[in-house]
């Protein structure tokens, strides 16, 4: 009950806090498009991501699922997998069962596209108990210590090996406090573990303290203003089948929104088949990429229409990208796009 009290009065009543919140690493990256050779694509081949028949977003698409306490994020997947009847889903960074928030899960063949999710940045608020009454300057003061690199060592009941490991954190927030609960919000590097943060906290302040509540608000770019319960997916499901296509196409995001953070690398229609049966990127089927693209980055390669082909590694920076009359721009490594919605054409 503290948890939602606090959060209520915070969100509902302090809506300026929203305003001074900060930004993950990748919210804060300002890329350009730098141009190599302009070129058009044509409208025989692929379609655009948000054209695409429902049929292809069951299949290769991500849902954001709000996901409740109780269950493991595996079986929060399981529940989707059974409510549109796929074969394979998969979710993107583990949440214990008690905690709730933002789950993207992949549907179908988009489930590859979890590992380019998994290092995101995340953002949570948390709640956390502080075991004696301390001044809010203390409070305000000890979490400003734990912004930047920390050193962690994971629970005993964790899924990773227990040694020391170094994480970031990027912002601490303190959104609200009453009597030994603090609410706050925290953007953190992946593998960051928050009850272990919440307890270091205390053992700083010199009385203990632990985390008494978490929600998951970001991963990467997705956020809690676009996430959905298993019953929303449920019912926008039934009206599909029911021939009204509204509700599931704003459930179901196309596999586009996975990379969303990604650098970008677009090609000519040219060369898109070719990625598609697994061939490296080499600089002459490139038309445009994005600036602030360094070597051995994971990167998105895209068709003209943004649809997304595959994920690779980049062996050049943006400018040799655009520059260079020969070489291997990106190896890729996962392919999406399947073989044949882009014939193999030999470029004039």
């Amino acid at each position: 009950m503290v948890f939602e009290e606090l959060f209520n009065k915070t969100f509902k009543y302090n809506s300026i806090i929203l305003l001074i919140m900060g930004d993950l690493p990748i919210e804060k990256i300002k890329r350009e498009v730098l141009v190599r050779k302009e070129a058009k694509t044509s409208e025989k081949f692929g379609v655009d991501a948000d054209k695409r028949p429902v049929k292809e977003l069951l299949d290769n698409g991500i849902v954001v699922i709000d996901k409740p306490s109780g269950p493991t994020s595996h079986q929060v997947s399981a529940y989707v997998q059974k409510i549109l009847g796929l074969k394979k889903t998969g979710h993107s960074g583990t949440l214990d069962p008690k905690v709730t928030g933002v789950l993207p899960i992949a549907l179908g063949s988009s489930t590859k596209i979890v590992q380019a999710l998994l290092p995101a940045g995340k953002e949570y608020v948390c709640l956390i108990h502080i075991h004696k009454e301390v001044s809010e300057k203390d409070i305000k003061k000890v979490m400003r210590q734990f912004v930047g690199k920390i050193k962690q060592l994971p629970p005993i009941k964790s899924s990773v090996k227990r040694q020391w490991r170094y994480r970031k954190i990027y912002y601490i927030d303190v959104l609200n406090i009453k009597d030994q609960d603090v609410l706050f919000k925290v953007g953190c590097q992946a593998g960051t573990y928050i009850r272990k943060l919440c307890f270091d906290m205390g053992k700083t302040l010199g009385c203990g303290a632990h985390m008494a509540q978490l929600i998951r608000t970001k991963v990467a770019f997705f956020n809690d203003k676009e996430r959905y319960t298993l019953q929303d997916l449920t019912d926008a499901f039934h009206y599909y089948k029911e021939g009204n296509e509204t509700y599931i196409r704003k459930v179901i995001k196309p596999v586009e929104a996975g990379v969303a953070h990604l650098p970008k690398v677009w090609v000519f229609d040219t060369t898109v088949d070719t990625l598609c049966h697994g061939a490296s990127l080499k600089v002459r089927g490139i038309s445009k990429v994005e600036s602030e693209i360094c070597e051995e980055d994971l990167v998105a390669v895209m068709t003209l229409k943004n649809e997304l082909i595959g994920l690779g590694v980049s062996k050049m920076l943006s400018k040799d990208m655009i520059s260079l009359d020969k070489g291997v721009a990106v190896k890729v490594n996962k392919v999406f796009m399947n073989t044949g919605v882009y014939p193999r054409i030999e470029r004039k």
